[in-house]
C-alpha cells in the first residue's frame, strides 16, 4: 500500500489548502465570490458561461442537437476557465451560487432566467423546445436515467477519477473503492444497452446527452488515462453506443466548443456564430497571429 495509514481524524476539521491536490489552490469550504467580474453578454437569446468538461459539453452538445433539429436555439457560449477561478467572480456566482459550470441565462422571455446544474439545463432547453424528451409513455424511464447519471456521476469524476488521477498521492483504499463502482455503473449501462441503439426509446434524447459525455468518454479511453486499469473492453455495448453517439455531426461541434485542450483544431474557446466553427478554432487563430 502507498498511503500513509496513520492519520487520524481531529475532533474538529479545519481546511488546509496544502492537501487539496490539484485543484488544492481553488477549492474551499465556502461559498461565494472571491472578486468581482461581470459577466459578458452577447446577442443571442441564451447566454452559457462554461468549459468543456463532461458537465459542460452535455449543453453544448445540446445546443448544437437543437441547432441541427431546425429550433431556434442560438447561443453566445462565453470561456469559463475554473483553473483560474472564473467560476467565483461575482458575476458568475449570480448566475450559479454553486460556483460549477455549466450556468445558463435564458434572456428569451421578457425577463432573463438563470438556470444551474447540467440536469436542469437539459431538462430546461428539452422542455422549452418539446425536444430529445422521447414518447411521453417513456418519460419515466427518460427521467430515471437523467437523474442515475446526476447521481452516479460524482463517483466517477469527484471519486474514481480525483483519487486515480489527481490526488496529491496514490492510495490503494480509496482507487480500489471507486474504481469498484465505475465498473459497476458500467456494468449497468453495459446490460442495459444492449440490443439498444439508445438509452431511451428510438431515438438520441438528453439521457443519451448527460451520460455519454462522462461514461462513452471513459470507454473510449479518453477520460484519466483509465481505460485499460479499469478494462473498459468489458463493455462493448456501451463502446457502440458511445460511437453513434459521438459519431453525430452535433455531437462532435458541441464537443468543441469551451474546449482548451487537445489538438488546436478541435478547440473553439468561445462560439457566438455557426460560422466559428470554420472560422476560429484554435488553428486558425494561431495562424493569423
Amino acid at each position: 500500500m502507498s498511503e500513509d495509514t496513520g492519520y487520524t481524524p481531529p475532533k474538529v476539521w479545519t481546511w488546509d489548502r496544502e492537501n487539496g491536490g490539484k485543484w488544492g489552490s481553488l477549492n474551499r469550504p465556502i461559498a461565494g465570490a472571491t472578486h468581482e467580474k461581470e459577466l459578458p453578454v452577447g446577442r443571442h437569446p441564451f447566454q452559457l458561461y462554461s468549459l468543456a468538461t463532461p458537465n459542460g459539453v452535455k449543453v453544448t452538445v445540446m445546443f448544437e442537437e437543437l441547432l441541427a433539429a431546425g429550433h431556434a436555439a442560438e447561443y453566445d457560449a462565453w470561456l469559463i476557465r475554473i483553473g483560474d477561478g472564473d467560476q467565483f467572480g461575482s458575476g458568475f456566482v449570480e448566475v450559479n451560487p454553486n460556483s460549477k459550470i455549466p450556468a445558463l441565462m435564458d434572456r428569451s422571455g421578457d425577463k432573463p432566467v438563470r438556470v444551474f446544474e447540467s440536469g436542469a439545463i437539459l431538462m430546461h432547453l428539452a422542455e422549452k423546445f418539446g425536444a430529445f424528451l422521447g414518447q411521453p409513455e417513456d418519460r419515466p424511464e427518460l427521467l430515471s436515467w437523467l437523474m442515475w447519471q446526476m447521481g452516479s456521476a460524482p463517483y466517477l469524476g469527484g471519486g474514481f477519477g480525483h483519487f486515480y488521477a489527481y490526488a496529491p498521492f496514490k492510495m490503494e483504499y480509496p482507487i480500489s473503492r471507486f474504481a469498484m463502482e465505475t465498473k459497476r455503473q458500467l456494468d449497468v449501462l453495459n446490460r442495459h444497452l444492449e440490443g439498444r441503439d439508445w438509452m431511451v426509446g428510438d431515438d438520441i434524447t438528453i439521457a443519451d446527452i448527460a451520460i455519454c459525455p462522462w461514461y462513452g468518454r471513459l470507454v473510449m479511453g479518453e477520460a484519466y488515462d483509465a481505460g485499460e486499469f479499469l478494462s473498459v473492453h468489458e463493455y462493448p455495448h456501451v463502446i457502440a453506443w458511445a460511437e453513434r453517439f459521438f459519431a453525430r455531426p452535433a455531437v462532435q461541434r458541441g464537443r468543441m466548443v469551451n474546449r482548451t485542450y487537445g489538438e488546436p483544431s478541435s478547440q473553439l474557446w468561445e462560439r457566438h456564430d455557426a460560422s466559428d466553427f470554420d472560422t476560429k478554432t484554435q488553428d486558425k487563430v494561431q495562424a493569423a497571429e
